[in-house]
């Protein structure tokens, strides 16, 4: 079995091969440290896994997940994060990804969602499985105001959640200012706020940050 694991931390790749290896045997492993090394590790040969982190430096592991699915749509991809199953786990479903697990999970958990994902199955914890159930009848009007933004606003509403200006987040995005104050713009008309500090607020309420 051949798995890409994609994470900016060699020591956390490093860690997640012994985890594997253990639980699963002898494993042919690649490793790239951020999203576009990805992309290209698996536009270039066959992985029966992709192991992806959501929050790297440059591209982000969604943007990654997006363009793996159109190059190749029944890519297998488990999405490993740091945030919580409330921050991103069902965009990353939505977006595609096979499963999606916090790397506080126990070491058991990776390789019982390693199993499953590979096995065809999707995977998702208990509890966030229940989480799912419970929102299938929910009216659209009911739903968090943040799960109508798109992916780009969605991470610059987190970044403005996280104190960053303006400009500081055209520099981490390779965007511009009037871009930025453009997502900031709409983010506020969807979510029907007026101000950063209602944003923050709205981020910490919803533990959209850390």
């Amino acid at each position: 079995m051949k798995i890409l694991i994609t994470d900016d931390h060699a020591v956390l790749r490093r860690g997640l091969k012994q985890i594997l290896e253990d639980g699963f045997g002898k494993l042919q492993f690649g490793e790239a440290a951020n999203a576009s090394e990805a992309i290209a590790a698996v536009a270039r040969e066959h992985w029966d896994l992709v192991v992806l982190d959501i929050t790297m430096p440059g591209r982000t592991g969604l943007e990654a997940l997006k363009e793996i699915r159109v190059l190749k749509p029944t890519q297998r991809v488990l999405v490993l994060s740091v945030h919580s199953e409330d921050q991103f786990a069902v965009r990353v479903l939505k977006a595609g990804a096979s499963g999606f697990l916090n790397k506080d999970s126990a070491p058991e958990e990776l390789v019982k969602a390693v199993r499953k994902v590979t096995a065809g199955g999707r995977y998702v914890s208990a509890s966030l499985a229940e989480k799912l159930a419970g929102t299938l009848d929910q009216p659209a009007s009911d739903r968090p105001a943040h799960q109508s933004l798109s992916d780009r606003e969605f991470q610059v509403l987190r970044m403005i959640g996280s104190g960053r200006t303006v400009s500081e987040i055209g520099v981490e995005l390779s965007l511009s200012v009037k871009t930025v104050s453009t997502y900031r713009a709409r983010i506020l008309e969807k979510m029907q706020l007026h101000t950063n500090a209602e944003l923050t607020r709205y981020c910490f309420e919803n533990k959209l940050v850390e």
